[in-house]
């Protein structure tokens, strides 16, 4: 993770924006997706930062998260990209099991296509 990277999460968790334990979370699984090879920096992975810091905030503090008309469209976009949509569903499961966050399907939709988006930069 680069310092700009770091920068903004340290900007959420200071800002009070994000939870101690969200930013540790999201911290971890940035972290692990560097450690597969991805490119993890601001430009390839701050609006996946972002996105999910805020999911879990949200679902940790009670509130909806709406299910998105968009979701077929979406899934269909993700079917030719089933290793993004099994990370995704592993940082769900991570995310449910360290935080009791259960992220609804289209949360897990638009990680898997963050997820897509950072495979595309490491194969070009």
């Amino acid at each position: 993770m680069d310092d700009q990277l770091a920068h903004r999460i340290q900007l959420f968790r200071e800002g009070g924006q994000v939870r101690p334990e969200v930013a540790d979370f999201v911290t971890g699984e940035l972290t692990a997706l560097a450690d597969e090879g991805r490119p993890v920096t601001e430009e390839s992975a701050g609006m996946l930062t972002s996105h999910l810091m805020m999911a879990l905030t949200r679902l940790l503090n009670g509130e909806a998260i709406e299910e998105f008309s968009a979701d077929e469209q979406i899934a269909a976009e993700l079917a030719g990209r089933p290793e993004a949509v099994a990370r995704a569903r592993t940082t769900a499961r991570r995310a449910r099991e360290a935080l009791g966050a259960a992220l609804p399907e289209s949360e897990i939709n638009f990680l898997a296509m963050h997820l897509a988006v950072l495979d595309q930069r490491v194969t070009g």
